[in-house]
């Protein structure tokens, strides 16, 4: 089922001509848990990988021991919680039985074990151009793959490595990806969902605004509420008060998403340059744990209207993934050469 996003509530252009120029297309991805196979766009699915070709690693954790989670545990974990959810229970009733919190909780436990060689990457994400005919690419590829290990790196954040080829180079594929005895964050570890690309509009979050722009806009906001008090109870269960906030309803999409404007949240934006030649980097890929939330619900697509507020177990949190304190993971590209090393940030 394609997903759609409903309107903006407004149109900020005709409010602030300003940010017209600055407009952006996007693609949502709108990951929705499914059994996605190579051939198909995915996040957290099987990658189109040549048999022949080595299993990227990560050799920063050789040597001692290696602490952290066995990946089956963390998805045993999350069905036992999905199976406990769906069934109905009597008011006051446990969520979950001894034998099933004994599971929950070996899925979360960190163990240690020996680590002799380099650890194995993990499947995050495959576009195909195909689904997603915006998707940046070289010349003569028309397949992203992107794989990560599952340990904070610097930042505190997993470290990613980007694929890029042509799928119809790929005649004997592998049939199964090794995967690592541990990883260092279940929250690292997508669940397979397949994709439905959906092309939006985005504007700059305020950060990046004009200061005189991101002042009026500011001033505009609170023109909303005819006293505090009800400014303090603006955001419902999805975000709908009556009122318009630019950063969550106007600007930026939440959620996973190619291309577009970054997510400023926590920081201002700073320079960020390709650390080979120093030329300009441009977003490529956004990985985001939730699709909408309390301050973003007007971007709930309207096939998942029934779903209301964000549950960690609904379509809003399909791919499982949280990135620090419910941030974004954004892959940045080099502006003058696919070759050469991607950046990436946190918000």
């Amino acid at each position: 089922m394609s997903r759609t996003t409903p309107p903006r509530p407004l149109d900020v252009t005709a409010l602030f001509p300003e940010v017209a120029p600055l407009a952006r297309s996007a693609v949502r991805l709108h990951p929705r848990a499914g059994a996605p196979t190579v051939a198909d766009s995915s996040i957290g699915g099987p990658l189109l990988w040549p048999a022949e070709e080595p299993w990227p690693t990560c050799s920063d954790h050789v040597g001692g021991r290696l602490r952290g989670i066995a990946p089956d545990d963390v998805r045993l974990r999350r069905r036992t919680l999905a199976e406990a959810w769906s069934r109905p229970r009597a008011e006051g009733a446990e969520l979950l039985t001894p034998q099933e919190r004994a599971l929950v909780d070996r899925g979360s436990a960190e163990v240690r074990i020996p680590q002799a060689g380099p650890v194995p990457l993990i499947p995050v994400a495959q576009l195909y151009a195909s689904d997603v005919p915006s998707l940046p690419r070289p010349p003569g590829t028309d397949l992203l793959q992107v794989l990560w290990c599952p340990f904070d790196h610097e930042d505190y954040v997993p470290a990613a490595r980007l694929r890029w080829r042509a799928s119809a180079d790929v005649t004997d594929p592998l049939t199964a990806a090794p995967l690592p005895e541990l990883i260092g964050n279940g929250d690292y570890l997508p669940e397979p969902c397949l994709l439905h690309p959906e092309t939006v509009t985005e504007y700059p979050a305020p950060h990046e605004l004009p200061e005189d722009l991101a002042e009026r806009i500011a001033l505009w906001e609170e023109s909303q509420y005819p006293d505090e008090d009800d400014k303090d109870g603006e955001d419902g269960e999805d975000g709908d008060s009556g009122t318009v906030d630019y950063q969550y309803d106007l600007s930026v999409a939440p959620g996973c998403k190619l291309g577009g404007h970054a997510p400023w949240s926590f920081s201002d934006p700073f320079p960020m340059a390709c650390p080979e030649c120093g030329a300009d980097v441009r977003p490529l890929l956004t990985l985001d744990g939730a699709e909408w939330d309390g301050g973003s619900g007007s971007w709930r697509p309207v096939e998942d209207a029934g779903y209301t507020g964000l549950h960690s177990l609904g379509p809003a949190c399909s791919t499982q993934l949280t990135i620090g304190r419910s941030y974004n993971l954004q892959i940045y590209v080099c502006t003058a050469s696919y070759d050469h090393p991607h950046v990436q940030n946190m918000q």
